[in-house]
């Protein structure tokens, strides 16, 4: 039998690439989604993996027929994945009196959000079919509560939790998993562009390592860090009277530099 297959977008830096890692030193077989082919394919390279054990799919999440076309190639190539991951991301920071700024979210809504589901879309059916699977999504804890500057991100975090729960209803019966994962502050390169302080900043390593036995038992949510998890719940139930007075003047997402 072939080792289990696993499918992850985002997978050139970041939280993406952990993961194909992780995956990669547990003997499962790789199916990657980037924008950068070349990088991936020197990082497999540098790994020692080759075309029996990992692919590359170069395509944009934003753009959704490459996206789809990149499922259809996976399956005729390397069968139904056991497991796809929606990692790709980006965070920029937003002021909606900017008017390029609503050009931004609207960026970051198509990577965050649209481009989960065009990543889902392409395997829902092989999935359903085998009555097997497990589909991931990469929320955050931003999803939980509005953060200043920050409102492109919070808005496509929560709707990818919305969604993400939508899904696993639908799926709920099919044999097919949905989890959702929502990491807290992660050591990559997203956010060391931040000047803020990030509690319980977590190394990506362990975030892949933790994430991949989460995605394992099948959870339909995990914050993670685990301490993250506990002030998720805090914020989440914190009047709102509370909340501004936290948050106001704290320091915003950096906007993109044009």
């Amino acid at each position: 039998m072939k080792p289990p297959l696993v499918f992850i977008t985002g997978a050139s830096s970041g939280i993406g690439q952990a993961l194909a890692a992780h995956y990669a030193a547990a003997g499962w077989r790789l199916a990657l989604l980037a924008r950068r082919g070349e990088v991936m394919n020197a990082w497999l390279a540098e790994l020692g993996l080759g075309p029996q054990q990992a692919r590359v799919y170069v395509a944009d999440v934003r753009n959704v027929d490459d996206v789809v076309a990149a499922a259809r190639d996976c399956l005729v190539r390397q069968g139904v994945p056991d497991v796809v991951i929606a990692a790709a991301g980006i965070s920029v920071g937003m002021d909606t009196a900017e008017r390029d700024d609503i050009e931004v979210m609207r960026e970051v809504l198509e990577v965050n959000t649209i481009g989960m589901a065009a990543t889902f879309h392409g395997f829902v059916a092989p999935l359903r079919a085998a009555r097997r699977g497990t589909l991931v999504g990469i929320a955050s804890v931003a999803a939980v509560r509005g953060l200043p500057g920050h409102g492109a991100y919070c808005a496509s975090k929560a709707a990818v939790v919305a969604y993400c729960e939508s899904l696993r209803v639908e799926l709920a019966q099919s044999g097919v998993n949905v989890v959702t994962l929502l990491p807290g502050y992660i050591a990559t390169p997203m956010t060391r562009r931040n000047a803020y302080h990030m509690p319980f900043l977590m190394p990506v390593d362990r975030f892949a390592r933790s994430a991949a036995r989460a995605i394992a038992r099948g959870d339909r949510q995990c914050v993670l860090p685990w301490r993250m998890a506990w002030l998720a719940r805090l914020l989440k139930v914190l009047p709102a009277s509370i909340y501004d007075r936290l948050v106001t003047g704290r320091k915003r997402k950096p906007r993109r530099e044009l």
